[in-house]
């Protein structure tokens, strides 16, 4: 595990989920590294939850594929969680 925060992991993911949700003011997200992999904790505003995650958790499922990719790229594993 690195001690970095993933940088390049961070940026994707927030662009990509600003781009989704009706109020990307409220959108947060909190880099945890307390556990074996880092963990990245989405926020979004009320109402934005469904349209991040998607029928079937399908557009959550492709939001994770392509923020590993781009943690890969800092050389580090990560979770994503979306959080109400």
């Amino acid at each position: 595990m690195s001690d970095e925060v993933p940088a390049t992991a961070v940026a994707v993911l927030t662009h990509i989920v600003k781009s989704i949700v009706d109020d990307p003011e409220a959108v947060t997200v909190e880099v945890d590294d307390s556990g074996e992999r880092t963990a990245l904790n989405v926020r979004v505003g009320d109402g934005d939850l469904g349209r991040v995650i998607g029928r079937r958790g399908r557009t959550a499922a492709s939001i994770r594929t392509v923020t590993r990719a781009a943690a890969s790229k800092d050389d580090v594993e990560i979770d994503i969680e979306f959080l109400d």
